[in-house]
């Protein structure tokens, strides 16, 4: 910041003579109405493309004519919603029913500050940015629980418990997940962390040691739940709570809800791609200068091809698996993922004592091992464990 304000008012900038603080204000206005465009443009196409994925998986129509087969889509319906009456019941608590949306909103906006999007291509590098993201994003389940009390209606006030039992639970294997990168890198900051991997995947986080591997599985799965993403999407469960804790909302306020889901999808990718898979490390490095800053555009592109990838993994769960149940849901985060987490960090500690320099390319094998046998232990409790269930369910149903 204060080399671009440098830049900008010192002798034949293009604001020479001006105010420094009020430059600063105007370069922070710039900034944060930059990552409002993208988040907005990215959360309307992304919900075009993940209709367009599931009707693709399940062999149905997506969104194919608003302009070029679909692409349009978002702004006809942002359109649709914001000409939508906006109800309110009227036993609503109508101050906390109103602010509800644009607080989850809030907390999906403000994590967007100390996220990396390349060298030197960071709103905020912050010395605690990890912590930072994880602080702010649990103004959502104020907001969702905010949202369901406030609307006075049993099934919203049930989603908005669920949210607040389900955010909060995770909220801890993801924080001990992410811990086992920090020990590595010895700090906080987004950039350190990508800055101690290299460019190519054996020098990235996930193939450090096993520990990493399973700690990678462990993140993203906390985030899925976090995010409220089938197979996790208790709070709203359609089919159980008609919707969940945003059942009584309509046209924008309802969208904001929705809105904040697809933006929240970048950071969910954004943190898995910073953690454990590179960043924007890259083998190239072709620079371009940018108001006095230098910018690496293949890291810029690296970066943004490794979140999508995560992006279209998240979608592409969503339309595959079946939502759990709340009492699997939980047992899930406290009988496995935060014990394997607490053991992973112990794992780490003793692995960078004993190997500190070991050979990476084993390394990645051993930890490809043992992701393997985690994701099959995965497997074994939840999808075997909902098959069964439906099993006793149809044989119950028989007269």
């Amino acid at each position: 910041m204060q080399e671009l304000t440098g830049f900008l008012t010192g002798p034949g900038g293009v604001l020479a003579g001006w105010n420094e603080s009020l430059v600063v204000f105007l370069i922070m206005g710039a900034i944060a109405s930059i990552i409002l465009g993208y988040a907005s443009l990215y959360a309307g196409v992304t919900s075009v493309v993940e209709r367009k994925i599931a009707g693709r998986m399940q062999s149905r129509l997506g969104p194919n004519k608003v302009w070029i087969k679909g692409l349009f889509q978002f702004l006809a319906d942002g359109l649709k919603n914001i000409q939508k009456e906006d109800i309110i019941p009227d036993e609503a608590d109508k101050p906390l029913f109103r602010i509800a949306p644009y607080i989850v909103f809030a907390g999906m906006l403000m994590s967007w500050a100390t996220l990396p999007f390349g060298f030197n291509l960071i709103p905020a590098d912050i010395n605690i940015g990890i912590l930072y993201i994880f602080a702010v994003t649990s103004l959502n389940v104020v907001g969702i629980l905010m949202a369901g009390w406030a609307s006075n209606n049993k099934w919203s006030t049930i989603g908005g418990i669920r949210a607040a039992a389900q955010i909060v639970s995770y909220e801890i294997p993801s924080g001990l997940a992410a811990l086992t990168v920090i020990l590595l890198a010895g700090s906080l900051s987004m950039q350190s962390i990508i800055s101690g991997q290299g460019a190519m995947p054996w020098e990235w986080y996930i193939s450090h040691n096993p520990f990493t591997m399973i700690s990678f599985f462990i993140m993203f799965t906390s985030l899925l739940a976090e995010g409220n993403r089938t197979p996790f999407d208790i709070p709203e469960a359609e089919s159980e709570l008609v919707s969940g804790y945003n059942t009584e909302y309509s046209g924008m306020r309802f969208l904001m809800f929705f809105f904040a889901e697809w933006a929240n999808m970048w950071v969910m990718s954004a943190i898995m791609t910073t953690l454990f898979l590179g960043g924007w490390q890259s083998p190239w490095n072709i620079q371009v200068s940018l108001l006095g800053q230098s910018l690496e555009v293949t890291g810029i592109l690296i970066f943004a091809a490794k979140a999508l990838l995560v992006t279209f993994i998240i979608i592409w769960l969503r339309w595959t698996l079946p939502r759990l149940r709340v009492d699997q849901l939980m047992t899930l985060c406290w009988k496995y993922l935060t014990p394997i987490a607490f053991v992973n960090i112990v794992g780490v500690l003793f692995w960078s004592v004993y190997f500190p320099k070991g050979n990476q390319i084993v390394a990645m094998l051993i930890s490809a091992f043992f992701a393997l046998v985690f994701l099959v232990f995965l497997y074994k409790v939840v999808v075997v464990n909902l098959i069964q269930m439906k099993a006793k369910i149809d044989l119950n149903m028989i007269p």
